[in-house]
């Protein structure tokens, strides 16, 4: 059975910084493609950054040049390295390994979420 399993949230001043880091049990890790996303009070999930298995990087543009994602293939772990934090981040963050088997079979695992809390 594949875990996600997040950390790193927590309560940080406007402009601190905070680092994800998203642990994936298994073997799926190196082949997907893994995704940060958000879910802000009352609002729909959204997605912050993505990574794919070769290090390509696509951000959100509320994010860009604040955010950067990134990945460890050795360690089986993701990070979401998140400066100049603004209230407007505040929401839960939650973690996204996504890809196919090795008999093309499909899957889509997410964690359950840490909370990021900026005060202004």
């Amino acid at each position: 059975q594949v875990q996600v399993v997040e950390s790193g949230g927590g309560l940080v001043q406007a402009g601190g910084s905070l680092r994800l880091s998203c642990a994936v049990s298994g073997s799926i890790f190196s082949s997907s493609i893994m995704g940060w996303y958000r879910q802000p009070p009352g609002k729909q999930r959204e997605l912050v950054a993505a990574i794919s298995r070769g290090g390509t990087t696509n951000y959100a543009d509320s994010v860009k040049g604040r955010f950067t994602i990134s990945r460890d293939n050795a360690k089986n772990t993701a990070y979401l390295q998140m400066n100049s934090l603004k209230p407007e981040d505040t929401a839960v963050y939650y973690c996204n390994a996504n890809g196919a088997d090795y008999y093309r079979h499909g899957y889509d695992y997410w964690g359950q979420g840490t909370q990021v809390t900026v005060s202004s």
